[in-house]
């Protein structure tokens, strides 16, 4: 069970919270449940919720919000929309296919990959983080395939157990296709993250996708890669996952699925 945080109130007031990749389905029960304590349990401290893509393992398109588990995590995002925490969304490689539909089910507000925000007097570019996977050229052509307003219509007009036999294949091609592949293509180009500075001109840039959470620090910039959540691995793998707390006074936190503090990163000028 999750445990509140409790901050008295000569400290710091809770802005933000930023996810990604928890890959929920509900074959993973444990790491459903962990996501649905986070929801109840922290989110509503926040002002605002942000979720920077693969939220869903897959997302077929809207019309699969029926689906029973599907609802249960609309209705749970609805509710924590509802106490007054907004919600904001960034598509990721896995749920692309996310549209108005689910925004109004959910209260989400839906954001461009990447988008740049200000808070606590910070200017903060997010982003799912594959575009910036350039070094993985075969990839980066699928993803501006099926980013494709054409491709997404075609694909959308399937019926919807056509859907999602075509992504069931897609999930275990693209799993095969990994296994030949180095950390290092898929993982960001460094070029591809100072390009993104560069436009946005933001010193801070939060993002997920490549399951590598850490915090890199290049000059006067910093780079928050956010963690992968799975609380159902096997006896000889840790559960992971977690969040980054942005609070007021412009201080970044990280947070283990458990609720557990991981540190307190310095911070970028």
């Amino acid at each position: 069970m999750i445990a509140p945080h409790n901050h008295s109130k000569a400290q710091p007031t809770l802005v933000a919270l930023f996810a990604s990749d928890v890959h929920l389905r509900a074959s993973l029960p444990k790491t459903s449940q962990a996501f649905f304590a986070f929801l109840k349990t922290q989110v509503p401290q926040a002002k605002q919720l942000f979720l920077l893509g693969d939220l869903f393992e897959y997302w077929a398109g809207d019309d699969d919000i029926v689906d029973d588990y599907n609802q249960k995590i609309v209705d749970a995002l609805r509710a924590v929309n509802e106490t007054g925490t907004e919600i904001f969304w960034i598509a990721g490689n896995r749920d692309f296919l996310i549209g108005d539909l689910f925004a109004e089910a959910t209260g989400a507000q839906l954001l461009p990959d990447p988008s740049v925000i200000t808070l606590a007097g910070k200017q903060i570019v997010i982003a799912h983080g594959d575009a910036q996977c350039t070094d993985d050229v075969a990839y980066i052509a699928f993803r501006n395939q099926v980013r494709q307003t054409a491709w997404q219509t075609q694909f959308l007009n399937m019926p919807l157990t056509q859907r999602k036999a075509i992504i069931e294949g897609m999930r275990k091609d693209s799993k095969m296709e990994q296994k030949g592949k180095s950390l290092a293509i898929m993982d960001v180009n460094q070029a591809a993250i100072e390009k993104l500075f560069s436009e946005s001109s933001a010193k801070i840039m939060i993002h997920g996708h490549t399951h590598r959470p850490a915090i890199h620090q290049h000059g006067q910039t910093t780079r928050y890669v956010l963690p992968d959540w799975d609380c159902d691995v096997g006896i000889t793998e840790l559960a992971r996952g977690g969040w980054l707390a942005l609070y007021d006074n412009g201080e970044f936190v990280s947070y283990q699925f458990d609720g557990t503090r991981i540190g307190t990163p310095s911070e970028a000028s």
